[in-house]
């Protein structure tokens, strides 16, 4: 990996950090106050995440100049495809594994995080059509 995409990957995972504190604190939120279920809870802040991890990795990790048009609908692809891979995983985790929600959630992270860095830069964030000098 070269030092430029390590450098990336890097900013990458810490904006990823941000959303999924982000997702945490949904999650403990709605699961231990309002006693939703976990499943719903946890696609609910892994939503909320994508939100602030496409803004954060727009701007920052990939320094995109692209039409949000474009950018947005391939981000919230990929954040699609991590959502639902996040629920198979918490589904297998909590209903087949009986693992604690929170140590599926973990396990959930840390499984759609290379497949997100990488769709996210060759495809979502890859050069193509430049937003005009009006804006988005």
């Amino acid at each position: 990996m070269n030092s430029g995409v390590f450098r990336q990957f890097i900013l990458f995972v810490g904006i990823g950090a941000i959303g999924t504190s982000a997702q945490y604190v949904i999650l403990i939120l709605l699961v231990e106050v309002l006693v939703a279920n976990a499943i719903l809870a946890s696609t609910l802040g892994f939503v909320a995440g994508a939100l602030i991890n496409y803004y954060l990795n727009y701007k920052y990790t990939f320094s995109s100049n692209k039409l949000h048009v474009e950018a947005a609908s391939k981000f919230f692809t990929v954040a699609l495809i991590g959502a639902g891979a996040n629920s198979v995983i918490m589904y297998a985790g909590i209903e087949l594994w009986r693992l604690n929600y929170i140590l599926a959630q973990i396990i959930a992270t840390g499984a759609v995080l290379v497949q997100n860095f990488v769709l996210n830069k060759y495809w979502t964030f890859a050069p193509g059509k430049v937003r005009d000098e009006g804006g988005e």
